[in-house]
Order: C-alpha cells, then sequence, then structure tokens
C-alpha cells in the first residue's frame, strides 16, 4: 500500500501566483517583496543588530502614499496591548481538570509581560527608514511603524527600502524568544522588521496580541552572524553548506572550527512569507528525506533520555509525506526543517518551532506547510482557516500513520460542544484580536474550524472534498484565499450551492439538532417524522436498520445546497426532495413494515455536529 501511494506522488515546481489561478476569474492581484538582510546577535546582550535592503513591488491599483511596518517584540513591554489583553482574562475560569480549575491565562506564558524585568523586556526598533536615499517621516503606534512616503508608489512600481534596526530578544517564550523552560537558548519567531500585508481589504496593521500573522509573498536572503559555537536552523536552504558543516554539507559532520569568535550562516528561500531561525550552542542536527518530496531537518537540544524519541519523530514524519503529498498536494520546496524551541508549536514558512519530540506536534505544524503557508490566509482575520483547516489535516494524517479510519476529529466536536454551552461562545467570525477570552479563540480557530472540514464532508461526500482539497491547493497556493475563494473551489468542484454553510458557520451562533420525532405504519409501510430543533438547516442521512441485519440510507438534501452529494457506500439509498429550510418537519418512509424495522439514526457517521445526539437514535424491540 505504501509503495502504491509513493508511486503516485509527484514532485510539484514551485509555480508563481500567476500561474496557479487558472480558470477562477481576472483581477486578482498580490503584493511581491525581497529582503536582504545582515543581522547579527550577541549572545551576551541578548541584542540584534540588523540592516534590510527591501525591494517592494506594488501590484495593486493603488497608488501608496504610505506603509506599515510590524515591529512585534514591542508587545513584550509591560502594558502593552498584549500584556493588559493576557491579564484581563487571567483569572477567567473557563473548564475544571483533574479537580482543578483551568483559567483562561495563556498557557504558552510562564509569566507576566508586566512581570518582566528591564533587561528581560523586549523591543524592536528602526533606527533608519531610507528610500530614494532620504530618510522616512515615521509614527511609532506600539508594534506597528507607519512610515509616511515623501514620494508615493505608483501601481506596478518596484522600490527599495533600507533599514538599520536593533531588537532586544524578550526571555519570554511566545513564538519567540530566549532561555525557554526546554533550555533552548533562541527561538526566533517573528523578530525582523516587517512590511504589513496590502490586499484588495487595504492594509493589515494588525497589533500583535494574539500572536497571528499574515504577510507578503517573497523572496528572503537572510546572513546571521552569531558566537562561532552556536548551532543554527532557519527557514529556507543554507547557501554555505560546505563552510558550516554540522550535517548540512553531508549527514553526521561536525560543525567546522574556524577563525575568529564569529560564524555566519546564510540561508535562502523563495516564494515564502515568513522567516524564523534558532540558535543553541547544544544543538543536534538528523535529516531523513521523504520520498518524492522534501529533505527533513530535526534539530533540537540534545538529551540522551529524549534522542530516540526525536529519531522516532524523524522517522515518522518522513513516512507520513506521501500520504500528505497525495491528499492535500505536494510539498513543493526542497526543504522543511522542525526546530526544537518555544512557545508551544509556532509554524513558519518551511520551518516550525516545537516544543518537544511530540509526534503530533510536528506533524500539526507540518500541515500548516499547507494550510497558511501555501494557502496563505490571513490568520488575523480567518484563524479557522489555518488552525482548523491544519487541525483536520493532522487528525487525518494521524489516522493515516496508524492505520485507522477517519471519519472525524472527535477532540474537535467535543471542544465545540461544550463551548456552545458556554457563555463565551462567539462567532467563528471574530479576528483574532477581538476574541473576548483566549478560550473563544482557540475553541473556533483549532475545533470549531476542523469541525468545519469535517462537516463538510458530510455534505459534500468524503471523496468530493478530498477532490475539492487538491483544487484548492491547485489554485491558490502561493496566494491569500479568503473563505469566498474556498467556498467558489467547493462549489465548482461539486456542483453544489454552499455559501449557505459558510455562512451559517462563520456568522451566526445557530446550532444543528435534528431528533427522531416519530413513527408509525401506514398501508403496510412505515412512515418516519425527522424534526429540526436547531435553527441551522443541514441536509440529513438516515439510516434504518432492519431485523434481519440489512439496511437503507434515506437521504434529504437541503434546498439550500440545490443538489445532492453522491452515495458514501454500498448502502442501498433513497434520495428525496430536498427539505425546505423553512418547514421544520420531513417525513420519509420505507417499504418495510413497523415490525420489521430494528433501529433508525439520523446520522450515522456521526459528522453532523448535532448538539443533542441523544434523540437521534431509536431502537424498536
Amino acid at each position: 500500500m505504501k509503495n502504491l501511494i509513493i508511486a503516485l506522488v509527484i514532485t510539484a515546481p514551485l509555480f508563481t501566483a500567476a500561474q496557479s489561478s487558472q480558470n477562477y476569474g481576472t483581477g486578482y492581484w498580490q503584493q511581491r517583496i525581497k529582503y536582504v538582510m545582515d543581522v547579527n546577535l550577541d549572545v551576551n546582550t541578548n541584542k540584534i543588530t540588523g540592516k534590510q535592503t527591501i525591494s517592494y513591488t506594488n501590484n495593486s491599483p493603488d497608488t501608496l502614499g504610505k506603509i506599515f511596518v510590524h515591529l512585534y517584540w514591542n508587545a513584550f513591554q509591560p502594558n502593552s496591548m498584549m500584556d493588559v489583553v493576557s491579564r484581563n482574562t487571567e483569572g477567567l475560569v473557563v473548564g475544571r481538570a483533574n479537580g482543578r480549575d483551568i483559567t483562561d491565562f495563556d498557557r504558552r506564558f510562564k509569566k507576566r509581560i508586566s512581570d518582566l524585568a528591564p533587561g528581560e523586556q523586549g523591543y524592536c526598533r528602526i533606527t533608519r527608514f531610507m528610500y530614494n536615499g532620504k530618510q522616512q517621516q515615521t509614527k511609532l503606534y506600539e508594534t506597528i511603524l507607519e512610515v509616511i512616503l515623501d514620494k508615493k508608489i505608483l501601481p506596478g512600481a518596484t522600490v527599495t527600502f533600507n533599514t538599520e534596526f536593533e531588537c532586544m530578544v524578550p526571555k519570554l517564550s511566545r513564538r519567540s524568544g530566549r532561555d525557554n523552560p526546554e533550555g533552548v537558548r533562541y527561538s526566533m519567531g517573528q523578530w525582523y522588521p516587517k512590511l504589513a500585508e496590502y490586499d484588495k481589504q487595504g492594509w493589515h496593521a494588525d497589533q500583535y496580541i494574539r500572536g497571528e500573522f499574515y504577510g507578503v509573498w517573497g523572496d528572503f536572503t537572510v546572513n546571521l552572524t552569531l558566537d562561532k559555537n552556536y548551532k543554527v536552523g532557519a527557514t529556507g536552504e543554507l547557501q554555505n553548506a560546505s563552510e558550516i558543516g554540522w550535517g548540512y554539507d553531508k549527514e553526521g559532520t561536525p560543525l567546522k572550527d574556524i577563525p575568529g569568535n564569529t560564524r555566519t550562516w546564510k540561508f535562502a528561500a523563495k516564494n515564502i512569507h515568513d522567516f524564523v531561525w534558532a540558535a543553541d550552542p547544544d544543538y543536534k542536527h538528523i535529516t531523513r528525506k521523504a520520498a518524492n518530496g522534501p529533505l527533513l531537518h530535526f534539530i533540537y537540544k540534545y538529551s540522551a533520555d529524549d534522542d530516540m524519541k526525536w529519531q522516532a519523530t524523524a522517522d515518522s514524519c518522513a513516512m507520513v509525506y506521501p500520504f500528505m503529498a497525495k491528499t492535500f498536494g505536494p510539498y513543493p520546496y526542497n526543504v522543511y526543517s522542525f526546530l526544537h524551541g518555544g512557545g508551544g508549536g509556532t509554524e513558519y514558512s518551511m520551518a516550525t518551532l516545537v516544543r518537544n519530540y511530540s509526534l503530533g506536534t510536528a506533524i500539526h505544524e507540518w500541515c500548516h506547510s499547507w494550510y497558511q503557508m501555501m494557502m496563505g490566509s490571513n490568520e488575523e482575520e480567518y484563524g479557522w482557516m489555518d488552525e482548523g483547516f491544519t487541525s483536520y489535516a493532522e487528525s487525518r494524517v494521524l489516522a493515516w500513520l496508524h492505520n485507522k479510519p477517519f471519519s472525524f476529529d472527535e477532540d474537535a466536536y467535543r471542544a465545540y460542544f461544550n463551548m456552545v454551552k458556554s457563555p463565551l461562545h462567539e462567532p467563528l467570525s471574530v479576528p483574532a484580536n477581538f476574541f473576548n477570552t483566549n478560550y473563544a479563540y482557540n475553541n473556533n480557530a483549532y475545533n470549531k474550524g476542523s469541525l468545519f472540514m469535517c462537516q463538510f464532508a458530510y455534505i459534500v461526500g468524503a471523496q468530493t472534498l478530498d477532490k475539492i482539497l487538491l483544487e484548492y491547493y491547485r489554485v491558490w497556493r502561493f496566494k491569500h484565499p479568503d473563505p469566498d475563494d474556498f467556498i467558489h473551489i467547493a462549489e465548482k468542484t461539486s456542483g453544489l450551492q454552499l455559501r449557505w454553510y459558510k455562512e451559517f458557520m462563520m456568522y451566526t451562533l445557530k446550532t444543528v439538532d435534528y431528533k427522531i420525532d416519530s413513527l408509525w405504519e401506514e398501508n403496510g409501510k412505515t412512515k418516519i417524522r425527522i424534526r429540526r430543533l436547531g435553527q441551522m438547516p443541514m441536509p440529513v442521512d438516515v439510516q434504518i436498520s432492519f431485523a434481519d441485519s440489512t439496511g437503507e440510507i434515506h437521504y434529504i438534501p437541503t434546498d439550500l445546497m440545490f443538489g445532492e452529494k453522491a452515495a458514501e457506500d454500498d448502502m442501498p439509498r433513497k434520495v428525496y426532495p430536498a427539505w425546505r429550510w423553512t418547514h421544520d418537519t420531513y417525513i420519509i418512509e420505507t417499504e418495510k413494515r413497523l415490525g420489521q424495522i430494528a433501529a433508525v439514526e439520523i446520522d450515522p457517521t456521526q459528522r453532523m455536529a448535532d448538539i443533542d445526539r441523544g434523540n437521534n437514535k431509536l431502537r424498536l424491540k
């Protein structure tokens, strides 16, 4: 089976956005950027100094008189917006586990930002911002720098900015930081001055509060200079591997000895939208080559107790790649790096920070290479398209790895049902920064987002969803899809109308709830009334099981679909006229008599997010 899967995998070329937008309308545009950065890290003071040459292409139809720059590490100051939002919810009890209250305080924080000593706080400052050889006027808004340009950028123009900057690495692990609880010296995510994205909605100058991000597609060349005894992993491919050694030139080679006190690591990557790196003097480096796929780097803090666990995770990640490529589309880059670092698990282009050797975390973060790193949706606006799609993909990959059939993400459904009962429930459409609680954000982004996909498979059929995912990959990789873009692909692929599903799931708190209302015999046939109790309409599968161990599926599409899904198995199926969403009840019938029926069940696959499954199945004696 594995050899067959491997044979089906092809290597995808690194298509540009224009090449991948075939037959899905015209007029799409996106900005383009190129960073060349020379960076120095002083491991004694924990200070970064750097220079950037930034080439920026305005592909929009608009003339730009200003730009915005993210300075993420300014969030690591007492009384910052991130600090206040975190402290405001830390005492809120959102549940109980093992006899203890669970509070809303973000588990990735080991201490408050407000408790950081002056030498532990972080910042990012641009000391010079040059355009056409002139220093530009700037205004600082905490983690956002507004740059007022003395010469506007015309549509189609490419301009060059030059910056000089300095940053202090915070002693707090949230996507980035130093000296984390796992003992890793530097975890460097969202660390450099990064131009904000400008798209059809305008500028996305979002403050750094809940940790999400959005970026401009482009190319990165990053030269990192630091203490020569430190070992580095990063986004992209190491350009001076022969000078570095340490397994980059050949598996198992040592770090090469050089004169002087510092060493420069030169990394480069094309067609990505962010860059991460990590450094520690005691890192170990191993690799695995995925069949017909990338070279996987695993860079971790060596421990004799944990080494075999890292080795096993590396083996498993290489093993699952053919299934990932077949299901979600081939990974288009040459390498991917798993970097032992801070903040739990944090995804970036061509690399991730992971807290430990957890296989589930490693696969989840690698799945982000598809959902947000290739299909570059805006995490601030649509966190569920990032975390939710990824959680769904992770569940499918782990099921395949453990040789188990996949139906739905049980943990996501369980968490969603708990959220529905909670007064903290908020709509999926709330932007990440504006959720009232971490509880609501996490449950929406991860769990309701995963449920969105599992229930979508129920609506369109599992095989059809697989076709949708591959078409979504074909059309939208290296671009910035939003929910409407995904639904448009789904509608064209399935032939069904599906926008109603997105509207109910994103913008409302309406829930699904159906019940078996009654059944009776009439003229030798059995009639069954199904009642809709919830406010969200759905197509309904009803399985009738008979005393002779046979059964049949009765399928009622909703009128909002203007069509029906194909049969998903070989069980006899009867398809009914569409259930009008304004009507609360629907009657189905079987040719069998009442005494021949053993059980009736709504949604036997349990993919529909029915909030009360207690009234979905009726057994007859």
